[in-house]
């Protein structure tokens, strides 16, 4: 295992991770707009390990997605769409399903 370590870490060090950027990340918020339509895209976070975007390297730079969105002329409600309210749509809705389901019962 010792030298398995050895030889990853002489990789990483041989070739660096050139992680995405800000820009890359909503490159692909453009593309899923495209794609599906403004109402079929959110967004979260994993920052407990692994990845990891330039720019936006943990919570204190969340900002800089929703700036960068702004800076595309995304408008304040499509950001809100994007952050928080499509998910919510999406959760509420399988709340009513599953109580219909439950009241069928």
């Amino acid at each position: 295992m010792k030298q398995a370590r050895k030889e990853w870490y002489a990789l990483e060090d041989q070739f660096p991770r050139e992680l995405a950027t800000v820009s890359d990340v909503v490159d692909h918020i453009d593309h899923i707009v495209k794609v599906a339509g403004i109402d079929y895209v959110g967004i979260g976070t994993d920052f407990d390990g692994g990845g990891g975007v330039t720019g936006c390297y943990d919570v204190s730079e969340m900002g800089n997605i929703t700036l960068e969105l702004v800076k595309r002329g995304y408008t304040k409600e499509e950001i809100r769409k994007i952050w928080s309210a499509n998910l919510m749509r999406v959760m509420n809705e399988n709340i009513k399903v599953a109580q219909q389901i439950t009241q069928k019962r």
